[in-house]
């Protein structure tokens, strides 16, 4: 029986808000161990599979900052300019469109696209990079916390004391359950499709929102590939039957139901990679935090896509929680004890609630067929687009800047590199 592992946190989940906090806090100089129950993909990059992230300004630098973002294997690709516009499949999209460029607010892009499979080679290469951090993965995971710690015993025999347990294993997160923290959901009775298309005209960095009646409708711009020099993402909500449907087409339908919804900005569209889809529902965690745990990501949250901000607010609990754990552990304080456990949850909760009801309000408002709402929608929309210090507040959330400060965010290092 190997001697256990004494740490200040133990991770249990290394996806990429699990995997990013435990690099953030090992450069921190926090002794850290982050366990999953799969193994971590391979180092290799595996074939482009179309899923990708949208990664917004302050996401990127807490990536940058906990040593991740250099270590992409290619360059992720900007976006410079977002297009918010009403609709319906198989009409062109309302003139009264709104219009963001990213230099009306500053020298930065609003956010990058990462393919997913990027960002996990990046990981992959910096968390064994970082002294004071441990990997177990594959192991299956036994936790028992007390007021003194928490202790979590692998299924390899190895045992881990930790002052702070993190729970980041998704939605379904047994942390969370063993904690008997309760939560609550929505059904939107509605699937998301994503993947990848080519298509003939350059996207010029610029993303597309199309509000639609069953739900939004995002073109986002991703570098080319070998054979598709013009790439973006999509992100298409749709009612369930219907998503379904479009599942079973073969690429030349499905490629017509895209244009349908996006319109022909791009030219003629082929779906490449793999098509991927989800239910969508919302989850809120009534606490983010029991006696020695804290619930990071989608294990605290679930939002709806509208915004694209699913990813970027687990980032936000990331940047929150590694400043205090770190500011704790170089004062020589508890880093999983009560006050600071507090804390956390005082300075996430509100935030991931806001962006939870601003959410399901845009879901409600653009998925309503009622003319007098369609109207006042457009005429909304067109509203913003001139009036600049608006459009500004609304370009400033885009980009993760809604009131969230801090040194990870800000963009400041992390102690070692």
């Amino acid at each position: 029986m190997s001697m256990p592992l004494e740490v200040d946190t133990c991770i249990i989940g290394a996806g990429p808000v699990g995997a990013t906090l435990a690099a953030a806090l090992a450069a921190g100089g926090v002794r850290t161990a982050v366990v999953d129950a799969a193994p971590l993909p391979p180092m290799e990059m595996p074939e482009f599979d179309g899923r990708a992230y949208a990664i917004a300004l302050t996401s990127q630098r807490l990536l940058a900052a906990a040593g991740v973002w250099d270590r992409l294997p290619e360059a992720p690709c900007p976006i410079l300019g977002i297009r918010v516009a009403d609709g319906r499949p198989g009409e062109r999209a309302s003139p009264l469109s709104l219009h963001f460029d990213h230099a009306e607010v500053g020298e930065d892009p609003f956010g990058w696209m990462v393919e997913a499979r990027a960002l996990r080679v990046a990981l992959n290469a910096r968390l064994p990079a970082l002294p004071g951090l441990s990997v177990f993965a594959p192991a299956e995971a036994r936790v028992e916390r007390g007021p003194e710690g928490a202790t979590v015993r692998l299924s390899s025999g190895q045992d881990i004391h930790a002052r702070l347990l993190v729970g980041a294993e998704g939605r379904n997160s047994p942390l969370r359950r063993q904690a008997g923290i309760p939560v609550t959901r929505l059904d939107y009775h509605c699937m998301g499709l994503v993947g990848a298309i080519a298509h003939d005209k350059p996207h010029h960095n610029v993303a597309l929102e199309q509000f639609l009646p069953h739900g939004p409708f995002a073109q986002l711009p991703m570098n080319g590939i070998p054979g598709h020099p013009h790439v973006s993402a999509i992100v298409w909500t749709e009612r369930t039957a219907v998503a379904r449907a479009a599942l079973a087409m073969d690429d030349a339908a499905y490629a017509r139901q895209i244009m349908a919804r996006m319109g022909d900005h791009l030219g003629a569209v082929r779906p490449i990679g793999r098509r991927w889809s989800y239910p969508l529902s919302a989850m809120h965690a009534a606490r983010y935090t029991a006696e020695r745990l804290a619930l990071v990501g989608d294990a605290a949250h679930g939002i709806h896509p509208i915004a694209g901000q699913g990813l970027n607010l687990g980032f936000r609990d990331v940047a929150a929680l590694a400043e205090m754990v770190i500011e704790a552990v170089n004062a020589g304080e508890d880093p999983g004890g009560a006050a600071l456990l507090a804390r956390y949850q005082a300075a996430r909760r509100p935030d991931s609630l806001v962006m939870l009801g601003a959410t399901h309000v845009l879901e409600r408002l653009f998925t309503s067929r009622l003319p007098p709402l369609r109207i006042a929608r457009r005429l909304g929309i067109a509203a913003v687009d001139r009036m600049p210090e608006l459009k500004r507040f609304f370009a400033r959330r885009a980009m993760g800047m809604g009131g969230v400060a801090g040194g990870l965010l800000g963009g400041q290092g992390l102690g070692r590199a």
